[in-house]
C-alpha cells in the first residue's frame, strides 16, 4: 500500500496536474501559520495527501531513510517553483532523513531550511519545510551566498570552500544551533541582527562551519529583489530573520545545493548523488 502510494503521487507529478505554488508577497505571520498547502491546487492537495498517508502508514521514526525523503518529495515538489537540477531535493531529503535517522538526539526540531545555489541570487531560492507535516513553512525567499564563491558578480556561485578566510560559500549539510546577536557591516555602516550558528556536518566540504563564522543571518542587503553578497552565509531579508531564525535554531537542518560541484556532489556523507 506504501509504495502504491507513492507511485500515485510521483504519477500525479509526472502529468503536470501539480503545478508550482503562485507566489504571494510576504507578510510575517507565526511559522506553522505560513504554510502553503491551503493555496495549493487540487493535483498537489492529492500528491501531499497521499505523501503524508505514506508517513503516517509507517511512522516517521520507521520504515528507511529513503521511503521518508520519497515521499516528503511527492508532497513537497510541486511546492518548489524552479530548481537548478531536478536533483536539487530528492538530495536535500535524503540528507535529512539519512542525518535524522542516525543521529535523531541532535534533530530537535522538524524543519529543513534549504537553499539552491545553483540558481541566481535574484531569484528567490530558500525554503524552510515541515518534514513532519511536509509542509513549506516559507519560501521561496531570496538568500545570499559568499563573494568568494562568485567574484565576478554574474549573480550564480560557481566555487565553494571549506577554507578559513575564503568568503565563499559551503555546500551540504548543516546542523542550526544556538541564535546570537549578529553585528555586521554593509556599505561602510555597521548593522545589527539576528543569528543562527552552524555546525556543518558534511566532512572535509563544510566542516569549519563554525570556524569561520559562517551562520544564518539577517542582512539589509537581501531584499525581495535580489541579494547582495555575504562571506560565505546564506543571510536573508532581515525582517524574516528575527520571525522564522529563533523558531529553526537549535536543533534543524540547513542545507545548501549546488550542482556546479560535481567532487561535492558524488562524496557528500549524508546526500552524495551515488548513494
Amino acid at each position: 500500500m506504501r509504495f502504491d502510494l507513492l507511485m500515485l503521487a510521483a504519477a500525479t507529478l509526472s502529468t503536470g496536474d501539480a503545478p508550482a505554488v503562485p507566489h504571494t508577497p510576504y507578510t510575517p505571520q507565526p511559522l506553522l501559520e505560513r504554510s502553503a498547502t491551503d493555496t495549493l491546487p487540487n493535483g498537489a492537495r492529492f500528491v501531499q495527501a497521499a505523501a503524508r498517508a505514506v508517513l503516517s502508514g509507517v511512522g516517521i521514526e520507521s520504515g528507511t531513510a529513503a521511503g521518508r525523503a520519497q515521499a516528503a518529495l511527492a508532497a513537497l515538489r510541486g511546492s518548489v517553483r524552479r530548481q537548478s537540477d531536478p536533483d536539487a531535493l530528492r538530495l536535500a531529503f535524503r540528507a535529512y532523513y539519512n542525518y535524522r535517522a542516525a543521529h535523531p538526539e541532535k534533530v530537535r526540531k522538524p524543519f529543513l531550511y534549504f537553499v539552491d545555489y545553483g540558481l541566481d541570487s535574484s531569484t528567490p531560492r530558500g525554503y524552510v519545510f515541515d518534514m513532519e507535516r511536509l509542509r513549506v513553512v516559507d519560501g521561496p525567499f531570496t538568500v545570499a551566498h559568499g563573494r568568494g564563491s562568485e567574484p565576478w558578480r554574474s549573480g550564480v556561485p560557481r566555487w565553494f570552500s571549506n577554507q578559513p578566510g575564503s568568503n565563499a560559500t559551503s555546500l551540504g549539510l548543516f546542523l542550526a544551533q544556538e541564535t546570537y546577536s549578529f553585528v555586521g557591516h554593509n556599505n561602510g555602516s555597521r548593522y545589527r541582527s539576528i543569528g543562527v550558528r552552524l555546525s556543518g556536518l558534511s566532512g572535509i566540504f563544510n566542516s569549519t562551519a563554525r570556524q569561520r563564522g559562517v551562520v544564518v543571518h539577517g542582512a539589509p542587503y537581501v531584499t525581495r529583489l535580489g541579494a547582495g553578497r555575504s562571506e560565505g552565509c546564506p543571510a536573508l531579508e532581515q525582517n524574516r530573520a528575527y520571525w522564522l531564525l529563533p523558531q529553526i535554531a537549535n536543533g534543524s537542518l540547513v542545507f545548501l545545493f549546488s550542482p556546479l560541484d560535481r567532487n561535492w556532489l558524488t562524496r557528500d556523507p549524508w546526500a552524495s548523488a551515488n548513494g
